[in-house]
């Protein structure tokens, strides 16, 4: 995977890494990003970010976190935001968390008053009785989705928090999807309407 050192005259430029021209670049990244210096593609990214955000709660140490970031930065989103405890295992994210802005928000009240101020709506994502179908909901440009952790799912603070909550719907014999699927789903779900301009 990668390429190897820079063959014939050097580009010129600021974003250009003289290390990676010299020695090759192996980094999992876009062709287009190839030699580039690290800290010129979050520069790039953050010029291109979509307006959505993602958070997930992170009250035991949960392990969808990490794939959850790797498709944040797959779809862009502006920032991805872990609710709860500060760890968590960065192995599923493939490095994706180097260009990706992460936030971390120590409890719900305190992520609510963040969304809140950034003038964001909160959707969470979730199977409850009273949720709304994500597939016909009309996704605000400007918002947060949140996945609760595998298992328990959302805690009441975060549904209470919450101005919607949305679920996927289903049709086999499984009671949910994986958190780090249902947070692809919905992030995609956002990008079919505000990229595409597809309607529920």
């Amino acid at each position: 995977m990668g390429v190897g050192p820079w063959e014939g005259p050097w580009p010129e430029g600021g974003h250009w890494d003289p290390e990676l021209l010299r020695g090759g670049d192996r980094r999992n990244v876009l062709d287009h990003y190839r030699y580039w210096r690290h800290e010129a593609i979050v520069a790039d990214l953050d010029t291109k970010r979509h307006d959505f955000h993602v958070a997930i709660e992170n009250w035991q140490h949960d392990f969808n976190i990490g794939t959850v970031v790797r498709t944040a930065n797959a779809f862009l989103a502006k920032e991805v935001h872990i609710v709860g405890r500060r760890r968590w295992n960065r192995r599923g994210a493939m490095v994706t968390d180097r260009y990706q802005h992460i936030r971390h928000h120590a409890t719900v009240e305190e992520f609510a008053a963040w969304a809140e101020g950034e003038g964001l709506a909160v959707l969470g994502v979730d199977l409850f009785p009273d949720s709304q179908q994500l597939e016909t909901y009309e996704l605000p440009r400007y918002c947060v989705l949140v996945l609760g952790q595998e298992g328990p799912g959302l805690s009441p603070e975060m549904r209470a928090a919450a101005e919607a909550t949305l679920s996927i719907e289903q049709f086999g014999s499984t009671r949910s999807i994986n958190a780090g699927s249902a947070a692809a789903i919905a992030m995609h779900a956002w990008i079919r309407r505000h990229v595409f301009g597809q309607r529920p």
